[in-house]
């Protein structure tokens, strides 16, 4: 007899997650207010094993971006683009530092100078004197990626919940999960998958579980669709940049997005300012719209996977680095949650570390 799983959140990281387990044949029920999520749609969408990030964390990183290719290979139609990236976002000590330490760690990481930098991103107007390329380095379209990983479950069997909205959890006094509340009723569970991004705090919270999770506030700007410009990623000064498969430039300060301020407005203006001066031709570049994601990330900055201590049939998955490591998350959780299994991995990501 098949397990029974309920996951609540339809971010890339529940999307891969129930993914993985209809994949490894549990019976898997996915429930969520958008497929696609919140904070997801949101991202800057860079996968990536970059710096400033222990070896173990990097080790998790790097599994993550070779377990893409394998899910690609399950899911032909994932838009997944390995086209590099190309850096300059730090001081020059600061980033020979970073490509001495990371080569030696086995990242495929070099310096081009100028010249390569435009052959490579004709389009940029600003072009520093050298760079580091990575040509692992990649992104997924989070939105699309999510959805077709939920379509993809839902052919193989998994079953749809959503305009759902999970507002608490319950256990019984052995401290077993035994229901999730909604704004559509009370329901049975058996097991419980929390990945629900921002919310997971405040629903584990209601079972006694304290997440500490944080989610600031990052906000990214996007143009009107336009012809090819930007082949990779570039990871310049005060600005991250990259093309999206619809055509539209994506940018934040960072990755992350910036802080919104008080004036979302006047702040996604002003960035768009930089990306029409960062650019060949920038000034017809027309902003179409900009976001703000609130990002679920863990009090330490790296996240929190596997099962909660005193609480039978919970397992958690909050992560900020959700478009890199979706993948292998997914796949470590079902083998996990099904098979019993410890991954190595995911040993320093236990929610016990704050304890």
């Amino acid at each position: 007899m098949s397990r029974s799983i309920t996951v609540i959140g339809g971010g890339i990281i529940g999307a891969s997650i129930a993914w993985h387990l209809t994949a490894a044949g549990a019976k898997v029920r996915l429930v969520c207010e958008t497929p696609g999520g919140i904070a997801t749609p949101n991202s800057f969408a860079w996968i990536n094993a970059s710096w400033g990030n222990p070896h173990d964390y990097f080790k998790l990183r790097m599994r993550a971006i070779a377990e893409w290719s394998r899910l690609k290979g399950e899911v032909p139609e994932l838009p997944l683009s390995f086209k590099g990236g190309i850096c300059w976002d730090m001081p020059e000590s600061d980033l020979l530092a970073y490509a001495e330490n990371h080569a030696a760690w086995g990242y495929d990481i070099k310096r081009i100078e100028a010249a390569e930098i435009s052959a490579r991103e004709p389009a940029l107007a600003v072009v520093p004197d050298f760079a580091l390329h990575v040509p692992a380095e990649g992104v997924a379209e989070p939105r699309m990626t999510a959805d077709l990983l939920i379509a993809d479950a839902r052919r193989r069997g998994m079953e749809l919940d959503d305009n759902v909205r999970v507002t608490g959890l319950r256990k019984d006094e052995a401290g077993r999960i035994i229901s999730i509340t909604t704004d559509h009723g009370e329901w049975p569970v058996e097991e419980v998958v929390l990945a629900a991004g921002a919310a997971t705090a405040a629903l584990a919270a209601t079972i006694g579980i304290d997440v500490p999770v944080e989610t600031p506030p990052g906000l990214l700007v996007h143009s009107r669709p336009v012809a090819p410009m930007i082949n990779g990623l570039v990871i310049a000064p005060e600005l991250h940049l990259r093309q999206t498969a619809e055509g539209r430039l994506v940018a934040g300060t960072d990755f992350g997005g910036m802080d919104p301020g008080t004036d979302p407005d006047g702040a996604a203006a002003e960035l768009f300012a930089k990306v029409k001066a960062f650019v060949k031709n920038g000034e017809s570049l027309e902003m179409e719209f900009h976001t703000i994601g609130y990002r679920p990330t863990p009090e330490d900055g790296f996240p929190i996977i596997g099962r909660a201590d005193g609480v039978e049939g919970l397992y958690l998955a909050v992560t900020h680095s959700g478009i890199t490591l979706a993948p292998a998350i997914g796949l470590f959780a079902a083998r996990e949650i099904l098979d019993g299994e410890k991954e190595a991995l995911l040993a320093p990501y236990r929610l016990s570390r704050f304890e």
